[in-house]
C-alpha cells in the first residue's frame, strides 16, 4: 500500500508585476525604433552625431529588454522546484545587472566628455539639437510608461506595539519597490537627463559660443547617472546577499517574542526578503515554558503580514 505524499505549501511569495512587464515591453519597442532610426540616419546622412546617439541608446534598449525578460523568466519558472523560495530574485538579479550596465554607461559618458573637453570636435548644431529633442520626447514617453506612483505599496493595516511602527512606516515605501522596474526607469531617466543637458549645451554653444559647456554638462550628467546606478547596486545587492538583518521587521519579530514571555530567549534568528515587502524567517527559541508551541509563535507573528513564511524551532532550557 502506497503512503500518500503530503502536498507541500507554495513557496512562491511574489505575484509579479504584469502591468510593469507590459509597460517595459512598450518602452523597449519605442527605444528600439528610435535606435534603429538614428543608426540608419547616421549611415544615410553620414552623421556621427546620429550614430553616436543611436549606439548610446542601444545600451538602454538592452537594459529594458533585460528587465522584460526577467519578468518572463520569473513567471515561467515560478513552479520550478529548484527555486526553494520562488523566482522573485530573478527580477532582482536583472535589476542588479542593469545597474552595472548603467554604471558602465556613466563611465563611458564621463570618458567621452573629458576627451571632448581637451579635443573639441565640430558640432552640427541644428542636426544635433533636433536629435536631442526627439530623443528627449521618446524618453519622456518611456519614463511616463515606467513611472510607478505606489511601487506596489501595500495598504493592509498593521498592528504594531512599539516605536518600531514609526521606523516601519518610513521604510515601507522602500520595501515595496519593484527594483527591476526601477532599474528600467533609471535607464530612461538617465537618457532623458543626458538629452536635456545636451540641449542646454548645444543652444549655449550655438548662440554664445560656449563650446566647452557640452563637455562640462556631459561630465555632470555622468556623475548623476553614476550616483543613481550606485544606489541601485546597493539596493539590489543587499537583497541578493540576504543582508536584511537591519530591517524593521527584525525588531518586530523580537518584540513579538518579548511580548509572549520575557523568559523566552532567541538563540537564532535569520530574516531575508522573498518578495516585494515580504520576508521569510527562521527562528530558534529556548524556554522553560512547556506550553509554548511553534503554532503559538506563528499566530503571534501573523500580526505582521509582511512575514509570509516562518520556520520555528523551540528548545527546552
Amino acid at each position: 500500500m502506497n503512503t500518500p505524499v503530503k502536498p507541500q505549501h507554495s513557496h512562491h511569495f511574489d505575484e509579479g508585476n504584469p502591468l510593469a512587464q507590459k509597460k517595459i515591453l512598450l518602452a523597449t519597442l519605442f527605444t528600439a525604433f528610435m535606435m534603429i532610426a538614428e543608426i540608419s540616419g547616421g549611415f544615410i546622412f553620414n552623421s556621427m552625431a546620429l550614430l553616436a546617439d543611436g549606439w548610446h541608446m542601444s545600451s538602454h534598449m538592452l537594459a529594458l529588454g533585460l528587465a522584460y525578460m526577467a519578468y518572463r523568466a520569473a513567471r515561467h519558472y515560478r513552479n520550478d522546484e529548484r527555486f526553494c523560495f520562488g523566482t522573485w530574485k530573478i527580477e532582482i538579479l536583472a535589476g542588479y545587472s542593469s545597474a552595472i550596465l548603467l554604471m558602465v554607461v556613466a563611465i563611458m559618458m564621463c570618458y567621452s566628455s573629458v576627451e571632448r573637453l581637451f579635443h573639441p570636435v565640430e558640432i552640427h548644431y541644428n542636426e544635433a539639437i533636433f536629435i536631442a529633442i526627439i530623443g528627449l520626447v521618446v524618453n519622456l514617453i518611456c519614463a511616463w510608461l515606467l513611472h510607478d506612483d505606489h511601487h506596489g505599496h501595500s495598504h493592509h493595516d498593521h498592528i504594531h506595539h512599539s516605536h518600531a511602527q514609526h521606523k516601519h512606516t518610513h521604510q515601507e515605501h522602500h520595501h515595496h519597490q519593484d527594483l527591476n522596474q526601477k532599474a528600467a526607469f533609471l535607464h530612461v531617466i538617465a537618457d532623458a537627463t543626458t538629452s536635456v543637458l545636451a540641449i542646454i549645451a548645444l543652444f549655449a554653444a550655438k548662440y554664445f559660443g560656449w563650446n566647452f559647456l557640452d563637455a562640462v554638462l556631459g561630465i555632470v550628467g555622468a556623475l548623476l547617472v553614476s550616483k543613481w546606478a550606485w544606489g541601485l547596486i546597493i539596493q539590489t545587492g543587499k537583497t541578493l546577499l540576504d543582508a536584511e538583518m537591519t530591517e524593521p521587521v527584525v525588531d518586530e519579530i523580537r518584540e513579538v517574542i518579548a511580548d509572549l514571555d520575557r523568559s523566552i530567549d532567541i538563540v537564532d534568528l535569520h530574516v531575508w526578503k522573498v518578495g516585494r515587502g515580504k520576508f521569510s524567517c527562521i527562528l530558534a527559541l529556548e524556554t522553560s515554558d512547556t506550553l509554548l508551541t511553534p503554532l503559538v509563535v506563528k499566530q503571534a507573528l501573523s500580526i505582521h503580514d509582511e512575514i509570509v513564511h516562518a520556520s520555528i524551532e523551540i528548545n527546552p532550557v
